[in-house]
């Protein structure tokens, strides 16, 4: 089993996490087993999917 983390660091629409989500399964990483975090700029402030 493979397990995937895809990150973005600004959550105001500027950067998505697609291109992360291929390439972790073109690696063989399946969906149910990638996760996702997105974080804000702003300091103490993380609305992660972990």
């Amino acid at each position: 089993m493979n397990l995937g983390y895809a990150r973005i660091s600004k959550a105001d629409g500027s950067q998505a996490l697609d291109l992360q989500i291929d390439a972790l399964t073109a690696a063989n990483v399946t969906p149910d087993h990638i996760y996702k975090d997105k974080a804000s700029g702003k300091r103490g402030i993380v609305n992660s999917g972990v």
